[in-house]
C-alpha cells in the first residue's frame, strides 16, 4: 500500500516543475520550429503545448475537481477531436504556454488542499473500471513525463533535420524517421 500523502505531496512537487522544464525546452524556437512536426502522424511542439493546457482545464483538473466534490462521472474527453478542431497547429504558442501556466497554478492551488482521504475516492469510468484522485495524480504526473518526452523526441529530430547533412545520428537514434509533414 501506497503512502497517499506522500503522493500527493510529491505529485504536486513534480506537477510543479513542469511548467519551467517546459518553458526552458520551448525557450527561443522559431515559428517553424514551433509548428513542425517531426513525422506526419506526430504533434509538432505548439500542438503538444494546446493538448497540455486542454487537458489541464478539461481532464486532470477537471476530474480531480469530481472527486473532490464528490461527483459520480466525468464529462468525456476526445484530444485527438481537439487537435483538429481547436486548430492545435495554428495556435499562439506563447499565449497556449501562458495559459497552460495559468491553469496549472489553478490546480496546484487546488491539490494544495487536497487530502488523500479525499482523493481516495473513485469514479466509475464508462468501461466499469474506477478511477480515483489518487490514480489521477499518478496518472497527471506520467502524462506530463510522457509529452516532456515527446517533445524532446520533436526537438532532437527538429535539430537533426536543421543541421543535414551533418550526421546527427552520431548521437545515438533519432527519434521520428521519416520527412515533417
Amino acid at each position: 500500500m501506497t503512502d497517499g500523502s506522500a503522493l500527493v505531496i510529491e505529485s504536486r512537487r513534480e506537477l510543479a516543475r513542469y511548467p519551467a522544464l517546459l518553458g526552458s525546452l520551448l525557450a527561443g524556437l522559431d515559428a517553424g520550429t514551433w509548428r513542425a512536426r517531426p513525422a506526419p502522424e506526430e504533434w509538432a511542439p505548439v500542438e503538444i503545448v494546446c493538448h497540455l493546457r486542454d487537458e489541464e482545464a478539461e481532464d486532470f483538473g477537471a476530474r480531480v475537481r469530481v472527486i473532490l466534490a464528490g461527483g459520480d462521472g466525468f464529462a468525456p474527453i476526445d484530444p485527438e477531436r481537439w487537435a483538429v478542431e481547436r486548430q492545435y497547429r495554428e495556435a499562439d504558442p506563447a499565449a497556449a504556454l501562458i495559459a497552460f501556466r495559468r491553469l496549472r497554478a489553478e490546480n496546484l492551488a487546488l491539490l494544495a488542499d487536497a487530502r488523500a482521504e479525499d482523493l481516495a475516492r473513485a469514479v466509475a469510468q464508462p468501461s466499469g473500471d474506477l478511477l480515483s484522485g489518487l490514480d489521477l495524480v499518478v496518472a497527471w504526473v506520467t502524462h506530463d513525463r510522457l509529452h516532456l518526452h515527446q517533445i524532446v523526441g520533436t526537438l532532437a529530430r527538429a535539430w537533426a533535420e536543421r543541421w543535414a547533412p551533418h550526421r546527427a545520428a552520431y548521437a545515438g537514434p533519432i527519434p521520428y524517421e521519416g520527412a515533417r509533414s
